[in-house]
């Protein structure tokens, strides 16, 4: 269940990590955060994997381009790094404080996802989006990205809307959005597997079930996501985070 919840909020601008904490609350998860924020890493694991499947034609473009020295390759790639800059600061140095986030704090999603509204309803009133991916634009989408490590602030929907109010062009936002992710979510993992808090029997259970599912769902709602953010409607996502952010306030303040 929370691997479906987290395939197809990863990349619906509604807070996928805010959902996985509603819906760990509903279902009576009692654990404590390092445990819950690690089945939130492994999720995600899955819709960055999906991430590749739905871009894979711009990712094998992008990689085989380095080898080739493309002229447009290595400007987008750098971009992409400058943008990992500010969340994997944010990972390194803060990392205690970010798993205590991760322990059905109610209350902060549901203010996080009226947040997360509000950015959603101001970029969808933004109708000219034709300007080119930047350095500066990168380096704000990715402090944008930095804060929606927030359970409740959603990563992809602050990111796309950062972009647009910086007048980027929709599509172009999306795929941007959905591939800087990517590699901080890899890092992740692989720093997790080297200092041992991760195994391979740690996802060969009811974590590899969940896996699974988040991958499949996450494909699905990728593709759907791109196509949305084409046709500006993301205020309706935005009404719908003013409704679940107020029930988690009440849920948490119960």
């Amino acid at each position: 269940m929370l691997g479906i919840v987290q395939g197809l909020t990863e990349f619906l601008p509604v807070s996928s990590s805010g959902h996985l904490e509603i819906a760990k609350f509903l279902m009576g998860d009692e654990r404590m955060g390092e445990q819950s924020l690690l089945m939130t890493v492994v999720l995600h694991f899955a819709t960055a994997l999906a991430t590749l499947w739905v871009l894979r034609k711009e990712v094998v473009d992008l990689v085989s381009g380095m080898f080739r020295k493309s002229e447009s390759s290595w400007p987008y790639i750098l971009l992409i790094v400058a943008s990992m800059i500010p969340a994997a600061l944010v990972g390194v140095f803060f990392e205690d404080l970010i798993e205590s986030m991760f322990s059905q704090q109610l209350l902060l999603v549901g203010l996080a996802l009226l947040v997360t509204a509000g950015l959603l309803v101001i970029a969808d009133r933004i109708q000219q989006t034709d300007q080119k991916m930047t350095l500066k634009s990168a380096l704000l989408i990715g402090v944008a990205q930095a804060v929606a490590i927030i359970p409740g602030i959603s990563r992809s929907g602050a990111t796309i809307a950062t972009a647009v109010m910086l007048k980027v062009d929709r599509t172009a936002a999306a795929r941007f959005s959905f591939l800087m992710v990517v590699p901080l979510i890899f890092g992740k993992i692989a720093k997790d597997l080297l200092a041992g808090s991760i195994t391979i029997a740690d996802v060969s259970g009811a974590l590899g079930v969940g896996f699974l599912a988040a991958f499949v769902t996450g494909i699905v709602a990728c593709t759907w996501m791109i196509r949305l953010v084409q046709k500006s409607n993301l205020r309706y996502f935005g009404y719908y985070c003013v409704v679940a952010g107020l029930l988690a306030i009440v849920a948490g303040a119960v």
